[in-house]
């Protein structure tokens, strides 16, 4: 046996989805960031929370510490299906970009409806960004209360990790262009 088949069958090497961000930015407070809170929990189930304007920016007319996203968290199966469902709108195409060197990747959709949920017309349409982060088994020695250690080098995700993992796990597409058009 090979080398590179002992790493392909140990299950610890096996790449999977920690967990998935959904995140809109409405840029201001008020009905408009409710209505996209409200999207986020029919998505996903779960009560999302809101991130805060980091400094005041007069020209956008948000101020510090205003409300002006929100955000979603989710984890297990839940996570890939949400996931399935936003990479079938790209048609499963994404940019080499879109992949951090750490091996975690995003991508934007304009209109949440393409999700397959229903159009409100008292909701409004709200486009949203999807964030994946990919961990080995094993992750949890770097974040665990006792006996924290640090992982291997070798056992962390890259970005090419994260490219192979892509299209092996969704056959999908990775462009080397600058942009989708």
């Amino acid at each position: 046996m090979a080398a590179s088949d002992k790493k392909s069958n140990n299950t610890m090497r096996q790449i999977g989805v920690a967990k998935l961000v959904l995140n809109i930015c409405v840029g201001e407070s008020g009905d408009r960031l409710q209505k996209a809170a409200k999207v986020l929990e029919s998505l996903t189930g779960q009560q999302p929370q809101f991130g805060k304007a980091r400094y005041t920016v007069r020209s956008f007319g948000i101020r510090r510490n205003e409300k002006i996203s929100t955000f979603v968290t989710v984890r297990g199966e839940k996570a890939l299906t949400i996931l399935e469902s936003g990479l079938k709108v790209k048609e499963y195409e994404l940019l080499r970009k879109n992949f951090s060197a750490e091996g975690n990747f995003g991508f934007g959709i304009t209109e949440h409806i393409d999700l397959g949920m229903k159009y409100d017309p008292s909701t409004g349409i709200f486009g949203m960004d999807f964030y994946v982060i990919l961990e080995r088994p094993g992750y949890r020695v770097s974040r665990r209360r006792r006996c924290t250690s640090k992982v291997g080098a070798r056992h962390k995700v890259g970005k090419e990790d994260a490219v192979k993992w892509f299209q092996t796990k969704f056959e999908g597409i990775v462009l080397n262009k600058k942009s989708y058009t």
